[in-house]
């Protein structure tokens, strides 16, 4: 007579298997728990620099620092922005973002007319805001990973600083000819004056050379360059006239 034998494996199967699909997310929900942590850690640090670097000037950027190792050191000589004419500040603003004291980081309606143009009109799409996080915090790359951290530190700009702030650091870390940094280096290397004592004529032909200071000059503009010059002044008297440098100033 043949005798039945226990089916005990089936049930120890079944019971591995649920053990086993317990486990899985388990682990999953440990991983997903680290990843958070270093995820509002890096955020936490960022905010801590952005912060601190409100009222402490930034020692040096990435670009900076590659210039300074190429070309054997360069120059920079940080000033207050109250040290500085008003007419840099303006010129700026009339050159690389206009609208400044009317976007959150972000000018819609600039970023509108490149996306209708097809990519072909692409000044003044990115703010000041946003080079300013570029310059300062991040390091030059064109993919979509870096621009998403430019997108991110740029609200934390301007969450944390003020829009004068913003300002006076671009000046000061903005190259207007190779290896020169900053206006308070750039005025006496063109026009032999301090920066308090530019004339807007002068801030503009400094404004004029970004973002391309490799490729023309503030002492020696060629025709295109002093057509620029011409339109900056321009904008600058609009900014001050209808009070679009106020949050600056």
């Amino acid at each position: 007579m043949a005798v039945k034998k226990k089916k005990t494996g089936g049930r120890k199967g079944k019971a591995r298997g649920k053990a086993k699909k317990r486990f899985l997310p388990t682990k999953l929900r440990a991983i997903f728990r680290i990843l958070s942590r270093i995820f509002w850690a890096l955020l936490g640090f960022q905010a801590a620099t952005v912060f601190v670097f409100a009222f402490v000037n930034p020692p040096t950027d990435f670009y900076m620092l590659s210039e300074s190792r190429r070309l054997g050191g360069v120059k920079q000589d940080w000033v207050r922005l109250e040290d500085v004419s008003a007419n840099m500040g303006r010129a700026v603003v009339a050159a690389e973002d206009a609208n400044f004291c009317q976007h959150w980081g972000f000018d819609l309606g600039a970023i509108r007319a490149v996306v209708t143009s097809g990519g072909k009109r692409l000044r003044g799409a990115s703010t000041l805001s946003q080079q300013v996080a570029k310059n300062v915090f991040l390091w030059p790359d064109r993919s979509w990973f870096r621009k998403a951290l430019e997108a991110e530190t740029t609200l934390m700009l301007e969450l944390l600083w003020s829009k004068r702030r913003i300002v006076e650091v671009y000046i000061n870390v903005a190259e207007f000819d190779e290896g020169v940094f900053g206006v308070g280096a750039a005025a006496p290397y063109y026009f032999g004056v301090k920066a308090k004592n530019l004339t807007l004529e002068q801030a503009a032909r400094l404004a004029a050379v970004l973002p391309n200071p490799k490729g023309r000059s503030a002492s020696r503009p060629s025709a295109k360059t002093l057509r620029r010059v011409k339109a900056i002044i321009s904008g600058a008297r609009t900014i001050e006239a209808d009070g679009r440098d106020r949050c600056f100033q």
